[in-house]
């Protein structure tokens, strides 16, 4: 089998954004989107030929649980019947969503690619231990990897003036004390 060569036409990008800053309040498949209209601005005549939208993304939890790829290519107005797939290969996802890409093209299963990667970290949820049992009934620790800090944690709880504190008692034990508070404020003596 002989390979088709490959090549890249245009690249476009969104601006490199901080923590918290200017792009914070944007979706992921928004900042997408707006690579893919920027891209077809551009390249009007390759518009109707795209065969396939390929997105990376580390990510894909909350906001970038679903198919960030294909959300992208809709929002940027692509045709319905244009496919799009997201890739996950952690911090690799935007190169192995390139090569994916590229490879349809060579095996000449696609003529056309918009490939990339998308992540926002500022919009990406807390992230939590495994539960050590199958269905623990405590909650977990909430880890803030951004800034590196744990919940609960004494140091922040006292700098904002509260109590340290632990995790709730079961959802038993709780249930057990109403109905001992409850009973002993409606007994008569």
């Amino acid at each position: 089998m002989t390979l088709r060569s490959v090549y890249v036409i245009d690249a476009v990008r969104t601006p490199i954004g901080k923590y918290r800053g200017a792009l914070s309040r944007i979706r992921t498949d928004d900042l997408a989107a707006l690579s893919v209209s920027a891209l077809l601005e551009r390249q009007p005549e390759l518009g109707a030929r795209v065969d396939q939208v390929v997105f990376g993304s580390t990510n894909q939890a909350g906001e970038d649980n679903r198919n960030v790829a294909r959300m992208a290519a809709l929002i940027a107005g692509l045709p319905y019947e244009v496919p799009g797939v997201t890739v996950n290969r952690l911090c690799g996802s935007g190169l192995e969503a390139i090569n994916d890409g590229a490879r349809m093209i060579a095996v000449g299963e696609a003529d056309v690619i918009i490939a990339g990667g998308v992540e926002s970290m500022t919009r990406a949820p807390y992230s939590m231990p495994k539960a050590e049992d199958a269905f623990s009934r405590q909650p977990p620790p909430l880890y803030d990897t951004t800034l590196g800090w744990r919940y609960p944690n004494p140091r922040i709880e006292a700098r904002c003036g509260l109590q340290p504190r632990t995790w709730p008692r079961s959802s038993v034990s709780r249930a057990k004390s109403r109905i001992a508070t409850r009973s002993s404020r409606t007994s008569a003596p």
